[in-house]
Order: C-alpha cells, then sequence, then structure tokens
C-alpha cells in the first residue's frame, strides 16, 4: 500500500506540475481544484456500482449452489427407492420368460401371416417377372423383384431375430426364394445392354435408358437402407449390396474403351494410310458421342451423376491408353507424323475436344495431354533418325538421277526465263517441302528441327554434288565426243548452284521467324561457299572447253605466219561469240563473272604466246608491224568483250589494255627510251617477272646485252608494289625453261 501510495502522490505532483507551468495559471488553482475533486467523486461511484455487482453475483451463486445440493441430495434418495425396488422385482421378470416367448412367437406368426400371400405366389410372380424382362418391360419387371426380395428379406430378418444361429430354416427360406437371384442377375444383364448401346438408345427410344436409371437409382435406395439396418442389427440380405451405380459406371468405362479399341479397320500390309483412317474415325467417332452425351444422354441421368463429365474423362483415359499402344508400336516416320499431329493439334482442335458444340463443358486448356512427355520426345528423336536416314537415302537416288541425265543425248530443259536447269534442285526441295510442312503441323520446335536437318544434309549433298561434277568434267577431258550435250549440261549444273541459293535462302525465309533461330543462319556461308566454288569449277570447265578448241589458233600468235597475216583472232573472235551464245543460258551472276575469267584469260593466253619467243623481230619495221596487229587485236578482243558484257552494265576491257601496253614496248624505235618504257609496263602490272621481260626484249630483237641486263638489275632493285585491286595477269604466264642469261645473249 505504502508503494501504491507513493506511486499516486508521485503521479499527482507530475500533474499538478503540468497543469502550474506559467504564473497566470495560479489564478485558476481553485478552478483545477474543483474539477479534481468531480472526478474523484465520479470513480468513487463508479467503484462503488463495480463492487455492489459483484456483491450481487457472489450472492447469486450462493443461492444457486444451496439448491443444487438439495436437488442432489434429492435424486440421490431417488436412486436409492428404484435400487431397492429392482432387487425386489428380479422374481418377477423371471416368472415372465414364458410371456417373452410368446410374444417372439406372435410376431413370427404376425409376419408370416403378413407375408402368407406373396410366400404362396412367390412362383407365380417369379413366371411374370420373367416375361416381363423378356419382353423389355424392365420398369415393371423390376417392382416384382422387388416385391420378392422384400418378402425374403423380411422373413430372414424375422427368423434372424429370433434366432440369429439358426441356419438351417435360414438355408430354407433362402432355397424358396432362390430364383429370386436369378432373375436379379437376369434383370441386371438386360440394364447393362441397354447401357452399352446408351448413345443408341438415347436417340431411339430415351424412355428406355431414364427407365434403365431409375431402376439403379431404387436399387442404390435399397443398398444404403440395407447398409443402415447392418449397423443397426448386423443382418444383411443375400445379395446385398449390389452396387448397379458403380457397376453401371463400369460398364460404361468397358463400353467407350471397346468403341476406340474397335475402330482399326485396316493394317499397314492391308492398307499404308491405315493409321490416318483409324484416327480420323476416332475423332468423328469421339466428336459425335460427346455431342449426344451432353445434349441428349445428360437429360437421362440425374445431375448428381454429372454423366457427361464422367463419359468425358472415360474417353480421355480410354485415347491416352490408346495413343500409347500406338507408340509403342514400330511406327514408320509418316506414321510418327499422323500420331503426333492428331495427339497435340487434331486433339484439341475445333475439330474435336475445341468443338462449339462441347462448350463451355469442354475447356481444352484443362485436358491433361494423351501422351506424356517422355514418349512425345521419343517419338520425336525416332522421327528424326528415320527422316535423317530417309533424307540421305532421297538426296542420294536424286544426285543419281541428275547424274544419268548428264548423259542424254538431248539439252536440259529450260526454265520461264530460258536459263537450262535439271530437276534437281526442285526435287530436293520439294522433298525438304514437303517434310518442314508436315513438321510445322506437329510443332514450331521440330519444324527448326526439321529445317536444321535439311540444312545439314544439304551441306553434306553439296560436297557429293561438287565431287560428281568433278568426275563429270574428268571423264569428258577422256573423250570430249562424250557426254554429246556436255556444255549444256555443264551451263545447268552452275545454273542449279544459284537455283540451289535462291531455294536456301526461300526455305528459311518461309519457316524460320527469327533469322537466329538455332544458329541455322551459320549454314548460309558455309553452303554459299561450296555452291560458289562448283560454279566456278563448273564455268572453268566450259572455259577449259572454249580454249581446248582455241589451242590451235593461239599458237599461231607471234608467229612468222601470223605476222604475215593470220586470221587466227578473228577465228577466236568467233570461235568464243559462238561459246557464248550457249553460255548466255548461264544465270547472270556467274555469267558475268564468266565473261571476265574468259577476258583475262584470252589476254593472258595472248601474252603467253608473246612469252614464247616464237618470233624475234629483225628491224623497226617489223616490230612496228607486229606491234599495229597486236593493238588491232587487241581492240578486236575488247569489242568482243564488251559485246558479251553489254548486259551487264559494266566495263570489263582493261585486260586489253595489257596488250596495248607490252604492243608499245615493241614498237618503240629509240632503244635509248627503252628502260623507261619497260620500267612504266612493270609499274602498271607488278606481277611482271624478269624472265617476261627478258622474253619481251629478246622477242624486240634489238636490245644488246649490256641494255638487257641493265634494265633487269635496275628494275630487281625497286620492284613495284601492287594496289590491292590489282588482278595479277602476268603471275600464271610461265616462260619457257630458257633462262635468264640465254634470253640475254
Amino acid at each position: 500500500m505504502k508503494e501504491t501510495d507513493r506511486e499516486a502522490v508521485a503521479t499527482a505532483v507530475q500533474r499538478v506540475a503540468g497543469m502550474l507551468q506559467r504564473p497566470d495559471q495560479l489564478d485558476k488553482v481553485e478552478q483545477y481544484r474543483r474539477r479534481e475533486a468531480r472526478k474523484k467523486a465520479s470513480v468513487e461511484a463508479r467503484l462503488k456500482a463495480a463492487i455492489q455487482s459483484q456483491l450481487d453475483g457472489v450472492r447469486t451463486g450462493l443461492s444457486q449452489l444451496h439448491n443444487a445440493l438439495n436437488d442432489v441430495k434429492d435424486i440421490q434418495q431417488s436412486l436409492a427407492d428404484v435400487s431397492k425396488d429392482w432387487r425386489q422385482s428380479i422374481n418377477t421378470i423371471e416368472s415372465l420368460k414364458d410371456v417373452k416367448d410368446a410374444v417372439v412367437r406372435h410376431s413370427q406368426l404376425a409376419a408370416a401371416v403378413e407375408n402368407l400371400k406373396n410366400i404362396f405366389s412367390v412362383p407365380e410372380i417369379v413366371r411374370e417377372t420373367q416375361d416381363l424382362i423378356e419382353h423389355g418391360e424392365l420398369l415393371q419387371a423390376h417392382r416384382k423383384l422387388m416385391d420378392l426380395e422384400c418378402s425374403r428379406d423380411g422373413l430372414m430378418y424375422e427368423q434372424y431375430r429370433m434366432d440369429s444361429g439358426n441356419t438351417r430354416d435360414m438355408a430354407l427360406i433362402h432355397s424358396y426364394f432362390g430364383s429370386t437371384q436369378g432373375l436379379s442377375d437376369e434383370l441386371a444383364k438386360q440394364l447393362w445392354m441397354v447401357l452399352q448401346r446408351s448413345l443408341v438408345t438415347v436417340r431411339r427410344d430415351p424412355t428406355l435408358l431414364v427407365s434403365v436409371v431409375r431402376i439403379i437409382e431404387r436399387e442404390e435406395k435399397i443398398d444404403r437402407r440395407t447398409l443402415d439396418r447392418k449397423r443397426q442389427t448386423g443382418f444383411v440380405p443375400p445379395g446385398r449390396p449390389k452396387n448397379w451405380k458403380e457397376k453401371m459406371f463400369t460398364i460404361l468405362d468397358r463400353t467407350v474403351t471397346t468403341r476406340i479399341e474397335g475402330t482399326q479397320a485396316d493394317t499397314r500390309e492391308s492398307d499404308r494410310m491405315w493409321l490416318v483412317r483409324h484416327l480420323e474415325i476416332i475423332r468423328k467417332y469421339v466428336l459425335d458421342d460427346l455431342t449426344v452425351a451432353k445434349n441428349l444422354l445428360a437429360q437421362c441421368f440425374p445431375p448428381h451423376y454429372e454423366i457427361f463429365r464422367s463419359l468425358l474423362r472415360t474417353y480421355h483415359q480410354a485415347l491416352s491408353a490408346r495413343m500409347q499402344d500406338l507408340a509403342a508400336e514400330d511406327l514408320e516416320a509418316n506414321e510418327i507424323v499422323s500420331l503426333l499431329t492428331w495427339v497435340l493439334n487434331t486433339y484439341t482442335s475445333a475439330e474435336m475436344m475445341g468443338n462449339a458444340e462441347l462448350a463451355p463443358e469442354v475447356d481444352v486448356a484443362l485436358l491433361e495431354p494423351l501422351l506424356s512427355a517422355d514418349v512425345v520426345s521419343a517419338l520425336l528423336d525416332t522421327y528424326m533418325s528415320t527422316l535423317t536416314s530417309n533424307i540421305i537415302a532421297w538426296l542420294r537416288k536424286a544426285l543419281e538421277t541428275d547424274r544419268k541425265d548428264w548423259m542424254k543425248e538431248t539439252e536440259p530443259e529450260a526454265d520461264q526465263d530460258g536459263y537450262y536447269q535439271t530437276t534437281l534442285p526442285a526435287i530436293v526441295f520439294q522433298m525438304f517441302e514437303q517434310n518442314l510442312q508436315v513438321a510445322a503441323q506437329i510443332s514450331e520446335d521440330l519444324k527448326t528441327k526439321v529445317l536444321v536437318l535439311c540444312l545439314q544434309q544439304m551441306n553434306s549433298f553439296l560436297s557429293r554434288y561438287k565431287e560428281e561434277a568433278q568426275l563429270y568434267r574428268d571423264e569428258h577431258l577422256r573423250d570430249r565426243q562424250h557426254p554429246h550435250c556436255y556444255v549444256q549440261y555443264m551451263v545447268a549444273i552452275v545454273n542449279n548452284c544459284q537455283t540451289f541459293k535462291e531455294s536456301i535462302v526461300s526455305l528459311k525465309r518461309k519457316y524460320l521467324k527469327h533469322e537466329a533461330e538455332e544458329g541455322v543462319s551459320l549454314s548460309q556461308p558455309s553452303m554459299d561457299g561450296v555452291l560458289d566454288a562448283i560454279a566456278k569449277e563448273g564455268c572453268s570447265s566450259l572455259l577449259e572447253e572454249v580454249f581446248l578448241d582455241l589451242e590451235q589458233h593461239l599458237n599461231e600468235l607471234m608467229t612468222k605466219k601470223w605476222l604475215l597475216g593470220s586470221n587466227a583472232v578473228d577465228i577466236i573472235c568467233v570461235t568464243v561469240e559462238d561459246y557464248f551464245n550457249d553460255f548466255a543460258k548461264i544465270k547472270k551472276p556467274y555469267r558475268k563473272r564468266m565473261i571476265a575469267e574468259a577476258h583475262r584469260r584470252a589476254v593472258q593466253e595472248y601474252l603467253r604466246a608473246v612469252m614464247q619467243k616464237r618470233i624475234s623481230f629483225r628491224g623497226a619495221e617489223e616490230r612496228k608491224d607486229g606491234a599495229e596487229r597486236m593493238v588491232r587485236e587487241a581492240e578486236q578482243l575488247r569489242f568482243l568483250f564488251r559485246k558479251l558484257a553489254s548486259g551487264f552494265g559494266e566495263e570489263m576491257d582493261s585486260y586489253c589494255d595489257t596488250i596495248v601496253a607490252v604492243a608499245e614496248v615493241i614498237k618503240l624505235t629509240d632503244p635509248s627510251l627503252l628502260y623507261l618504257e619497260v620500267s612504266t609496263l612493270v609499274s602498271k602490272y607488278p606481277d611482271i617477272r624478269d624472265d617476261h621481260i627478258g622474253a619481251l626484249l629478246a622477242m624486240r630483237g634489238d636490245a644488246s646485252r649490256d641494255m638487257k641486263q641493265t634494265i633487269i638489275e635496275t628494275l630487281e632493285q625497286g620492284p613495284a608494289q601492287a594496289s590491292p585491286d590489282y588482278v595479277p595477269i602476268f603471275k600464271d604466264i610461265v616462260v619457257p625453261s630458257l633462262n635468264v642469261a640465254k634470253l640475254l645473249k
């Protein structure tokens, strides 16, 4: 208490200190005192009221406890009186045993009298029930069956109550009503038959189906009552519970499974399209069945059966099991595609589960996959493996067929622009297109994988194509009379390279969403390089053919016959132009490069003739005639190649300037300026070597040995540097094995 008093005083001091912080507040002391007095009086009144309330409660509780104690004493006295009366009446109860037995017998006799009519009419009811079942009047048959079972179960229950251990009487009753179980089984068979054909019955005779459902509902109610009585008495009639509702769903499940499995009418041996037909029949049947179940069947069953949801689940499980079985078979590539397309796309599409007729009860987003991810992955791996083998075989066969076409006596076909081509690119990319279209039906991921596979195999195929083109050229060089249309088919091979490039780009643009997808873009440069190499070799082979025919006329250049008036260059120009009329069937990107290469090669062969030391001019007049002839022939070649390149909008005549530059060296009349002229020539063409200069000076025929030596040694001291875009022309020209020392003599 002292501690409490001290805390109260401390609190009061704190409050007073808070009130009297300013001098002007001293005037209000009396006001503060009256306010605190009012608060104290209010608190004391509340405390008194609370204490009074508590005292009233205690008083009431004590009164109730006193009353309860009196009641307990009264009950105790009453129980003692009852116990005394019970002990005194034991003898009286034992004397009433005979009365008890009489009551039991009376109860049994009453039950027998009550069922007497039914007992005597059992055989007749059995016959009537059998007739009703045979005539399909199932509802009436079930009513009579219920009467029979009720009579049997009532008698057996009374016998069970009287003497549950008397099995002889129980067996006698069961035997007398023995036909009842047979009728129940026969009726059940009829019910199951109707349920097996429920989707047909609901269209033709829905009343029959409703009767079946009503019978099952009755039996369910009887089963429930039986189980309740079992919990109370322990008695269970024979054949109970029947569980017909559970059996009904089992029958429906089995019917659905049988219907799904029974749709396979063909095998691979009898029909290559067996799986497609099988899956299409399944699709049609399932869609029709579920539509009927939603619109008609659901109306024949109680709502709590949720018959449509149950059938939907059953069909899904049956389809999943069937797809698992099909996936486990040894399927071919096209069959795997058909199965996966159906499972991954068709099943959830508007053609089946996504059909508007099934909405909104069927939500495809909630359907479980028909095949697990592992099974789908295994099927895709098998498909890719098989497809790889097939593509390799198809490409090999296509190349073999194309190789045979190269040997034909007739020219290859031309496209709409007149360019020669073979059927190889069309066959290859038609095959790729078909496989990509099929893969796209399954998934975007598979489509990309198939595209990668096609491009990878294309890479390998182009290597074989290149080898075959080389073999084709080598065989022709061994006997230039065969094949008859070598040039035309080599042109077609070159054109095929451009077609392949365009087709690859088109294929990727069509089937790739992103260029960087799966690293596919990386395959393009390598294939372009191989195709350009094949085309370059093809063009080189064609030019080789040209220059083999020109060899005789090229050998006439820079000879006495040429100096006296040979028409070798005229023939060369006519021959080249004639060949390029055939080469007009080459597509522009390659024809342009081919014209440039032919131009370079023609000039190079001309310069090679200069370096062969076939002629040595004997005087200034002869050098002048030879140089002027070289300039005229350079202009002839320039005109020819300008004409050939006219469709490309570019000038390609710089090579002929080399002939003119060499002619200037030969034409020079003042030997003292020879060093300057040769220096100019070397600065223009940095790849010219000292043996080329020696051969050129030897051809002039007027340069002294010392002059030759000085010119060559001086030029060797400061070789010219080639510009980055310079195309070498002297580099491949070989001077005959005559050393420089001999040339200088």
